[in-house]
């Protein structure tokens, strides 16, 4: 998978890093990461890594298209290495689990704005709130 990663920094005319690297994988292993989590696994690896690194890293990764950082309201930034398609969040209000929503119906049609005010429009944020189902089963249970 490393070579992957490698491919995709060279794609974007990134120089391949250790710790370019480690917040790919990080990405990739934990879908919806916040970044003091991604901080903590790249010093797990790379203790030497600084905070500032990462967060120059998630910077120049969100820039180029790597990866794509979300932020519900009310809620920390959080990071994805899915790109390149219009999906969506569905979000638990109690415990702040996130998880993806494809487009309901054919291809990206919430990009079709009722009135888009004479915008291009290359993207669209819905987010979907609602309960997990391990926050409904343990209500339930209570």
């Amino acid at each position: 998978m490393t070579s992957d990663f490698e491919a995709q920094l060279r794609a974007v005319s990134l120089r391949v890093t250790r710790p370019r690297l480690a917040v790919l994988a990080a990405l990739r292993d934990h879908p919806h990461i916040d970044t003091e989590t991604v901080i903590a696994l790249v010093r797990a690896e790379q203790p030497a890594v600084s905070h500032q690194t990462v967060y120059d890293v998630l910077r120049a990764l969100t820039d180029t298209g790597l990866a794509r950082r979300i932020q519900p309201a009310g809620a920390v930034a959080r990071y994805e290495s899915r790109v390149g398609d219009n999906h969506h969040h569905v979000v638990c209000r109690s415990c702040g689990a996130i998880a993806d929503v494809d487009c309901a119906v054919g291809d990206a049609p919430c990009l079709t704005a009722s009135d888009d005010h004479g915008f291009t429009v290359d993207e669209a944020e819905v987010v979907y709130w609602g309960t997990c189902p391990g926050c409904t089963t343990e209500r339930s249970s209570q």
